[in-house]
C-alpha cells in the first residue's frame, strides 16, 4: 500500500450486500463498526449486489455488482443471453477498475466460499475470482475475512472458488469445518485463523426476564430446497421440510403456544405465507426483520427458538435464548458445537414432526442451564472476534497512524 499519514486509507467492501439478506448485511455492518472505531479516517466504500440499500441503510458510496441488471433473472431470449455473456465481459474491467481505486479490500464474512445453497459458477463464484484476481494482479491486498466455506463438487465452481482463495491475501474462516474444507480443495490453510462469526460483534439487546409462564416460540423459517447437490429432489426436500414446519406450528399452537415467525432474507416471505395459511390462528402471528438488530429483538423476547437459517441461529446464540437447529450444512452443527448446543440440532433435508417435537421439548427442560452457558460462551466469541480485528489491524492497514496509537496503547 502507498499510503501515508496525510492520506486516509481507501476501504472497499465487497459482496452480496443490501440485496435482502439480513446475515450478508449484519456482517457488513459489524466490519463498518470495526472500520469507524479502530480507522475513523479511512474512506468507505462498496461494490455489492443492492447499492442503493447499502448507501441508504449505511451511508457509504455503493456500486452496483454487475453491468448487467439482470444478471439474476432467467435468461430466456437470445437478447438476454446476450447481454449476460457481454455482462461477463465488461464485469472484468469494472471489477479491477474498481479495486484498483483502493488500498485494501475486504470480503466480509458470508458463505463465500460455499456452495450449500444451489449456486453457478458464472454467478457469484466468477465474480468473487475477478475481485481476488484483480487484487493480486493489481497489488490491492483482498481479505476474505471470517467467511465460510464448504468442499465443492461441482469442477467449475470448486476451481473458481479455489483460485479465488489462493489469490485473496488474508484469510480467515467461521469455523473449523470452513477452514479444512479449503485445505480439502487444495489450498493452503498453515497461516489461516478461525474465529467466531462477525456477526457476533454486534451489540445485543438485553434479554426480557421470563414470567414462569410458557411464553413465545420463535420460529425462522427458510425458503429451503436443499443444496447445490440437491438440484434433482430439491422439491421433495421442500415439501417435506414445509410439511414438518406446519405440523410443528400446529401442536405448539394446540398446546395455546404463542408462536412468531421470523425471514433471513426477502424470499422466506412464501414459507411464512404457506404456514400462515396452513395454520389458522391467532397464535401465529409473524415479524418483518430488516436486520439482525430486528431479530435479536424479537428473539430476546422469546422463551425459546426453532431456526433454520445461519444468522438466525447466531441472533438467538448471541442474545441468549435457547435454540433448536434445524442444520443444512455443516456450518450450523459446528456453530452449535461451538456454543454449547450441540445437541440440539435437527436435519432440515428430513424434518421429522415428532423428532423435532420431542427435541423441543428437551430444550425447553434444560432451558435455565443453557442460557447460563451461552453466557460465557458469547464471552468467550467477544474475546476473540477482538483478536480478529487486532489481526486484520495488523496485517492490512500498518502504515495508519490511528491504528498505530490503538496497537500502542494496547
Amino acid at each position: 500500500m502507498s499510503t501515508t499519514a496525510h492520506q486516509p486509507v481507501r476501504v472497499g467492501l465487497f459482496g452480496l450486500l443490501g440485496s435482502g439478506n439480513l446475515g450478508n448485511d449484519g456482517s457488513l455492518e459489524a466490519v463498518l463498526g470495526y472500520l469507524r472505531t479502530d480507522h475513523p479516517d479511512a474512506e468507505v466504500d462498496a461494490l455489492c449486489g443492492g447499492p442503493e440499500a447499502v448507501t441508504a441503510r449505511f451511508e457509504i458510496p455503493a456500486t452496483r455488482l454487475h453491468w448487467n441488471r439482470a444478471e439474476y433473472r432467467t435468461a430466456s431470449r437470445a437478447g438476454a443471453v446476450v447481454a449476460k455473456g457481454l455482462g461477463k465481459f465488461v464485469d472484468v474491467f469494472r471489477t479491477a477498475a474498481w479495486v484498483r481505486r483502493h488500498d485494501v479490500v475486504i470480503v466480509p464474512g458470508m458463505g463465500v466460499l460455499e456452495a450449500t445453497l444451489p449456486l453457478r459458477p458464472w454467478g457469484f463464484p466468477y465474480s468473487l475470482f475477478l475481485l481476488c484476481a484483480s487484487g493480486r494482479l493489481l497489488r490491492t491486498p483482498v481479505a476474505l475475512v471470517g467467511v465460510g466455506a464448504a468442499e465443492i463438487r461441482s469442477r467449475p465452481t470448486r476451481a473458481l472458488v479455489r483460485w479465488s482463495a489462493r489469490c485473496a491475501a488474508y484469510r480467515s474462516y467461521r469455523d473449523t469445518p470452513s477452514r479444512d474444507a479449503m485445505r480439502a480443495m487444495g489450498v493452503d490453510t498453515s497461516r489461516d485463523e478461525v474465529y467466531p462469526d462477525l456477526a457476533f460483534s454486534l451489540p445485543a439487546p438485553a434479554r426480557v426476564a421470563p414470567t414462569g409462564a410458557p411464553g413465545t416460540v420463535c420460529l425462522g423459517v427458510m425458503d429451503f430446497h436443499g443444496g447445490n447437490d440437491d438440484r434433482a429432489r430439491a422439491d421433495e426436500i421442500h415439501r417435506r421440510y414445509l410439511d414438518g414446519t406446519i405440523r410443528f406450528v400446529r401442536t405448539l399452537t394446540d398446546e395455546g403456544r404463542p408462536v412468531r415467525l421470523l425471514t433471513g432474507d426477502q424470499c422466506d416471505t412464501a414459507v411464512v405465507d404457506a404456514v400462515l395459511d396452513a395454520v389458522d390462528s391467532p397464535l401465529v402471528t409473524a415479524a418483518e426483520p430488516a436486520s439482525l438488530a430486528d431479530l435479536m429483538n424479537e428473539m430476546a423476547a422469546a422463551d425459546t427458538v426453532v431456526a433454520v437459517r445461519y444468522h438466525n441461529l447466531i441472533c438467538a446464540l448471541k442474545t441468549g435464548t435457547p435454540v433448536l437447529a434445524l442444520c443444512y450444512a455443516t456450518k450450523s452443527e459446528a456453530l452449535m458445537e461451538r456454543m454449547g448446543l450441540g445437541a440440539y440440532c435437527h436435519p432440515a433435508r428430513e424434518v421429522d414432526a415428532d423428532r423435532l417435537l420431542e427435541q423441543f421439548r428437551a430444550l425447553e427442560k434444560h432451558a435455565a442451564e443453557l442460557r447460563q452457558t451461552l453466557v460465557g460462551s458469547n464471552r468467550t466469541a467477544a474475546r476473540q472476534l477482538a483478536d480478529q480485528f487486532a489481526a486484520l489491524t495488523t496485517t492490512l492497514f500498518p502504515a495508519n497512524p490511528h491504528a498505530q496509537a490503538l496497537r500502542e496503547t494496547a
